[in-house]
């Protein structure tokens, strides 16, 4: 028999509709029940998901989408959203080649009216299609469902004030619906006052109180019942953060509770007024599941693991992850420097900065999921003659690339910028790639750009940056496991802007930048093996201020000179050209220079070699450039 006979019969969310009350409980169970299944064979995103799954059920259920418009911030929890429109027999491709997304994305579905990866976009997007519903004359809901550690980033905070001061008319029809998804826990642990806010609200006696006398009041969501409630909380509580930025606060209800969830939603949906409404759902991050698997993220993101026992299949690896020999070096950093600070945008372990924590628990400053603020606040430390460690994905420092710009290169403010996730990260696809910040900071003045080739480069690099005390200085590193024994005693500190030779070569010379260089010596052995050609592999280590003497006599030298980096156009290679070109090395005969960049598209998720080869960086590509060059 099967264990999902009531998920068996839906195929769009049209089909909840034909389902009893009491039968949407149960199949809530049984979504819950798939989305373990299909993450047991395909790994990802669980707790999330399982957190959502009474509220997903609900607003499918009483909403008409995707004519009403449901927009999931992130995406990392609408697994069973799209088991739920139409997507079921592809969930077991999900993070896959050529398969589903791991977040919501506009092209592969209707129910899908905005694409995510990054958090904190939501209620933004939500207005705008609030208020372009108004300009075309059509009549929808509009739903933003968001988390508590989302909530905590600026950008929602603008979105909520924008939408607070527009006009009623811009929702007459056309209603903007916020539900904060309180699950306690973004992806560490929520952290500020904000967070202790929710906290203190959901656990107010008084409150709920107020509830209970609101629940006898005739037709609650009649205007001057609302006016009467929200007199009342401001008289019990002092007032609503969200009511005074112009949204009409229910909550906090439970959101596994659907005797809850769907009469509140309904009295939403059939309510005539005008004001945007937020609805405060207290949920558990990874319910139904948290207990078989524990996990310190609440099952954030999974390998493939056993559904009865909960135990992961994790690869097993004999050396660290780059990320761990950047919070293990800097901790044993910290112990000789107590100028040494590190900061994290909401993403303690996926940094390595839980390892740094476990040292010096008061040294290490997680701020949200506020990017932003991560880097000015590193910049404020940075004046006051700290050494703080601005510790964020390649993919999120974009996020706060005016801050870089203007609070940290104008003020040549020593911040030292650890970019973990540089290059291409597999499964998470485009949104996640660390594809652009050698462009997005080679062009600012006076920064010192690094990038390590292995795990004991990047050792040396965290010894070089913590000596640079005159002006901003970064160095990026890769997802995924070094590929030898790290020595981390390592004090050796590079001389600023000297690349190395890795072997002497004639007639093709190839430099590289950051951890690519395995590629280019993949590739070099294999010319050697099948040509007979030794060609010459040099490791640039930075990028700036470049190793002019180094380009310089390998141009010289040299037929063929291929510069590589795992990064986009505008890069490293582009620097390289230019140096070439203004001292002339460019007209000497027979002299051939070609650069390789990631191919100017954006490279959907895959293995990251398989990626790195659709990129035009993979082995098979130098290999093809090179011979065509000779």
């Amino acid at each position: 028999m099967s264990k999902t006979p009531l998920l068996d019969q839906i195929r769009t969310p049209s089909d909840l509709k034909k389902l009893s009350r009491e039968e949407i409980k149960k199949f809530a169970d049984e979504l819950r029940y798939e989305t373990i299944s299909v993450v047991s064979q395909t790994g990802g995103h669980l707790g999330a998901g399982l957190g959502v799954v009474e509220l997903t059920c609900a607003l499918h259920y009483i909403f008409d989408t995707p004519h009403d418009k449901l927009i999931w911030d992130v995406g990392h929890q609408a697994y069973p959203h799209k088991i739920l429109t139409g997507r079921r027999e592809k969930m077991r491709t999900i993070r896959q080649p050529e398969g589903l997304a791991g977040f919501t994305r506009r092209d592969e579905s209707e129910y899908d009216p905005f694409g995510a990866g990054h958090s904190s976009t939501s209620i933004s997007a939500a207005l705008g299609i609030s208020v372009a519903k108004k300009f075309k004359k059509e009549k929808s809901h509009v739903i933003a469902v968001i988390g508590d550690g989302a909530m905590s980033a600026g950008m929602a905070f603008e979105a909520l004030n924008n939408a607070g001061a527009l006009e009623d008319e811009f929702f007459q029809d056309n209603r903007l619906i916020v539900i904060l998804n309180d699950n306690d826990m973004s992806i560490a642990p929520p952290t500020g006052a904000l967070s202790h806010y929710f906290s203190r609200v959901a656990s107010s006696r008084s409150y709920l109180k107020i509830r209970d006398v609101a629940k006898k009041l005739p037709n609650r969501l009649s205007r001057f019942s609302r006016k009467l409630e929200k007199a009342t909380k401001e008289w019990w509580m002092g007032g609503n953060i969200f009511e005074e930025l112009g949204f009409y606060y229910i909550g906090p209800i439970d959101g596994h509770n659907l005797d809850a969830l769907i009469p509140i939603l309904e009295n939403i949906r059939n309510d005539k007024s005008t004001d945007p409404i937020l609805i405060h759902c207290v949920t558990q991050k990874g319910k139904g599941y948290v207990e078989t698997m524990q996990s310190n993220d609440k099952l954030h993101a999974v390998a493939k693991f056993d559904r009865t026992t909960g135990v992961q299949h994790k690869a097993v690896s004999d050396f660290p992850s780059y990320s761990k020999i950047f919070g293990t070096r800097l901790a044993e950093l910290a112990k000789k420097d107590d100028k040494i600070l590190a900061i994290t945008a909401a993403m303690p372990s996926g940094t390595g900065l839980d390892v740094f924590a476990k040292i010096h628990p008061q040294r290490m400053f997680d701020v949200g999921i506020a990017e932003q603020h991560a880097v000015t606040f590193a910049a404020g430390l940075a004046t006051e003659g700290m050494k703080p460690y601005a510790t964020i994905y390649s993919t999120f420092l974009q996020r706060a690339y005016d801050q870089v710009v203007h609070d940290v290169a104008v003020q040549k403010l020593p911040v030292r910028f650890a970019i973990d996730r540089a290059g291409f990260v597999g499964a998470d696809g485009p949104t996640h790639a660390g594809s652009f910040d050698i462009a997005y900071l080679i062009n600012l003045p006076d920064f010192v750009l690094m990038a390590s080739a292995d795990g004991q480069e990047l050792v040396k690099m965290i010894n070089t940056a913590n000596s640079i005390n005159d002006r901003p200085s970064a160095f990026r590193f890769p997802r995924g496991e070094a590929t030898s024994e790290i020595n981390f005693a390592d004090d050796e500190i590079l001389e600023i802007g000297k690349g190395r030779l890795i072997q002497q070569g004639s007639k093709v010379a190839i430099i590289s930048y950051g951890a690519i260089l395995s590629n280019v010596i993949a590739a070099a052995k294999i010319l050697e093996e099948t040509q007979g050609l030794k060609i010459t592999v040099a490791d640039a280590r930075f990028a700036k201020p470049l190793d002019e003497k180094l380009i310089s006599d390998l141009a010289k030298n040299h037929e063929i000179l291929i510069s590589i980096e795992e990064g986009a156009v505008g890069g490293f290679g582009s620097a390289v050209t230019q140096f070439l070109l203004n001292f002339g090395l460019m007209d000497q005969k027979s002299f051939k220079f070609r650069s390789l960049v990631m191919n100017d598209k954006f490279i959907e998720q895959n293995k990251i070699d398989v990626m790195q080869e659709q990129a035009g960086i993979g082995v098979e590509s130098i290999l093809k450039l090179v011979k065509s060059l000779l």
